[in-house]
């Protein structure tokens, strides 16, 4: 049987059971070799652009590498920026928090107890913001652009020793907690730090650390925190950050259009894989969590109390310090039109 009379059977085949057969284009092009630089290893905030990785290669017949260079190999993670505006490489992983003064204005996104809602709804307000003309000026002085957003999952604490079950409780703590998160447990009494990733381990376990904020839940095991950890906290989401991958302009520039509409083409793909990574990593987490560790979940009404005495002085603050910087108070507005937008959005689907 030739070739064709192969393909012609198996369309036959699957138009019989009502299935319609896709086939991915194959994008032609020149050869484009591209490193992507993060810290850490393999884990569930790197699936997206994995998947981009994969996708790229796959329907580029190899024409086009994403080659993803884990541990830093390429840059620390505080200088990923420094090397994209050099054009060390051609991507990048960055997180707002790891350098503020860089990146002003994607700070609105560390705000504690943003009304983000699911993860739907957080990557569509991820998604929206990444081209808010804000975002897109800060990138504009480190010859970056934003590409994909890791769509970070609300934070929770897990930490070591006493357990802070009440507001008073954190009073004294030293805890990793970057961007508005570590500014709203300050306004409770807290020392805040803003250890990388990479040393969260060794510091909780070594007793320099009392508590550390994480995206839950796939970051604590991802860092192995919860094997040193005693307790975790399970609904007090004090906030989450913003962690995406940018790419070097004239890099991009530079790519065939062929090849910078295929990019933007498996980014849905790409979200959906990285989703779908978070809740699979929760199904097996939170068990063992709850199995091995103390965990904390607080009342509504310290929840409240939370908020008030956390949460609204750290929007003020925040608006306060930026606004000869940029219009920060627009750009809180911005964001938070952008979260009531994605959650109408997700509503309808």
């Amino acid at each position: 049987m030739t070739r064709l009379a192969q393909v012609a059977l198996i369309c036959c085949a699957w138009i019989c059971v009502g299935v319609t057969p896709v086939f991915a284009q194959i994008v032609d092009g020149p050869k484009v070799s591209w490193n992507l630089s993060v810290w850490g290893k393999k884990r569930a905030m790197t699936a997206g652009i994995e998947y981009v990785a994969q996708e790229i290669a796959k329907r580029t017949n190899g024409r086009f590498k994403i080659k993803i260079r884990y541990g830093e190999a390429l840059s620390k993670s505080r200088e990923n920026l420094d090397g994209i505006s050099l054009g060390a490489f051609q991507a990048a992983f960055i997180c707002n928090f790891y350098h503020p003064g860089k990146n002003p204005a994607w700070m609105v996104l560390t705000l504690p107890f943003l009304p983000l809602g699911d993860l739907r709804v957080a990557q569509r307000v991820r998604e929206i913001m990444l081209q808010h003309p804000a975002f897109l000026a800060d990138m504009k002085q480190w010859n970056a652009i934003p590409y994909i957003s890791a769509v970070l999952p609300a934070y929770q604490f897990m930490g070591k020793g006493k357990r802070p079950e009440k507001l008073s409780d954190w009073n004294g703590l030293r805890v990793r907690a970057g961007g508005g998160i570590g500014l709203a447990m300050a306004k409770l009494g807290a020392t805040r730090s803003t250890v990388p990733s990479s040393d969260i381990y060794m510091s909780l376990d070594r007793g320099t650390l009392d508590a550390v904020s994480l995206p839950f839940t796939y970051a604590f095991g991802a860092f192995q925190v919860d094997t040193v950890a005693d307790w975790y906290t399970s609904n007090l989401s004090p906030g989450t950050t913003e962690c995406a991958v940018v790419l070097n302009e004239p890099a991009y520039n530079k790519l065939p259009q062929q090849y910078r509409e295929l990019l933007q083409e498996v980014k849905a793909k790409a979200y959906e894989v990285q989703l779908a990574t978070y809740r699979k990593i929760d199904a097996k987490n939170v068990p063992r969590f709850r199995k091995k560790l103390t965990e904390i979940d607080y009342s509504d009404d310290v929840l409240r109390r939370f908020r008030e005495q956390a949460g609204q002085p750290v929007w003020d603050d925040w608006v306060a310090n930026n606004k000869e910087k940029f219009d920060s108070t627009r750009l809180l507005n911005d964001l938070l039109a952008a979260i009531e937008t994605a959650k109408a959005d997700v509503q309808k689907k």
